[in-house]
């Protein structure tokens, strides 16, 4: 909990920077368009409001999603983080939507507008702070593990490079007289609805579910594997309910001499360390491997190799021989490019049958859901 509330606590700090960031570029932005009479400068005090309004956002987000779970909601509240995100990226459509309406309106009906030289010194100091301000807040992002920082600050330094074709424009305009404020507008409003879709993608992705970084799940597997005891690891799941919060499942193989006592106590070690290291609670299955009989050891090796010579078949594991009932059963982690599952698996039964034939063959198809 004292991690948890941390978390809150920095990103509410790093949202708040930013709100009193952009609100006061929105201000000095807002005066100097107003005055120039330039929908590109104007445009961009808008952008400034919608990111802090974003922040505003991003704060009420992560206080409801560190709400203690409940009767109702077992897993907690995290994904409100993912909806918040959602929101902010709604915002910020609109605002590229509203301010590329306007901005078409100035190119059909084009207003001479009037810069001045201290119209050109905000824009600069704007395009400075945005980029101090998106540097620090993706940092932070990164550091807490905040999707909605991350944008954010990603954003910021976006709307550094816009403010920048602010200056393009007056530039044009002082040495060239070419009044190009309404395209300089449309241009910024297409990149501002280009992010509000970007942003919009990655939450939807996460509530959607998406695959676990491979990284964190090559990790998981080696400590499991580095823990006395287990053979193998193997069918890592997780489930994400929120940035900071996900439980999941895996399958270890252990000697099929091994006591329920001994599985149980190897089980509760193997939790203690995941959580303690990942803060993700796994459910543990368990495979039975005979160690100590060469037979059988042989025909599984048998199995193995001719089962991953089949095109889409990424890994076998949990192979048991039954001899008492003359059955043979393995689970294949199966390519998401094979179209014609039970084909293969057909093609995987006559082949196994061909060398065991007075066996009966069960085979499961696990999904690739992890690395």
């Amino acid at each position: 909990m004292a991690q948890v509330t941390s978390r809150e606590k920095q990103i509410t700090r790093t949202s708040v920077v930013g709100i009193a960031t952009n609100i006061l570029l929105a201000s000095f932005k807002a005066f100097v368009g107003l005055v120039s009479n330039s929908i590109a400068i104007l445009l961009d005090a808008v952008n400034n409001l919608s990111d802090a309004l974003s922040s505003v956002i991003t704060i009420v987000g992560i206080r409801l999603a560190h709400r203690k779970p409940d009767k109702t909601h077992p897993f907690g509240y995290g994904r409100i983080e993912y909806f918040s995100a959602i929101l902010i990226a709604g915002l910020v459509f609109a605002a590229g939507a509203t301010s590329l309406i306007e901005s078409v309106k100035k190119i059909i009906h084009p207003v001479e507008p009037d810069y001045s030289m201290v119209a050109v010194v905000i824009v600069s100091v704007a395009i400075v702070t945005k980029i101090l301000l998106g540097r620090y807040v993706k940092r932070k992002g990164e550091q807490l593990s905040s999707d909605a920082l991350v944008a954010s600050g990603a954003d910021a330094l976006f709307d550094a490079i816009i403010s920048a074709s602010t200056l393009v424009g007056i530039a044009i305009t002082w040495f060239f007289g070419i009044v190009v404020d309404g395209y300089i507008g449309a241009i910024i409003s297409v990149f501002i609805l280009k992010s509000g879709i970007e942003l919009f993608m990655q939450p939807m992705s996460q509530i959607l579910g998406v695959r676990s970084n491979s990284e964190t799940t090559r990790s998981i597997k080696a400590d499991i594997c580095a823990t006395e005891g287990v053979i193998g690891a193997y069918d890592l799941v997780l489930h994400n309910y929120g940035p900071d919060r996900a439980i999941g499942s895996v399958h270890i193989e252990v000697d099929s001499r091994m006591s329920a006592y001994d599985i149980h106590v190897l089980s509760k070690q193997i939790q203690r360390k995941i959580v303690g290291k990942y803060g993700v609670f796994l459910t543990i299955g368990v495979y039975a491997v005979d160690c100590h009989n060469e037979a059988l050891g042989k025909i599984q090796q048998n199995i193995r190799e001719a089962v991953m010579l089949f095109d889409g078949i990424l890994q076998v594991h949990g192979i048991l021989i039954d001899s008492t009932a003359k059955v043979i059963s393995f689970d294949a982690v199966v390519d998401f490019k094979v179209a014609d599952k039970a084909a293969l698996r057909q093609q995987l039964t006559d082949r196994i049958l061909a060398d065991y034939s007075d066996y009966t063959v069960e085979i499961n198809f696990d999904i690739d859901y992890s690395d």
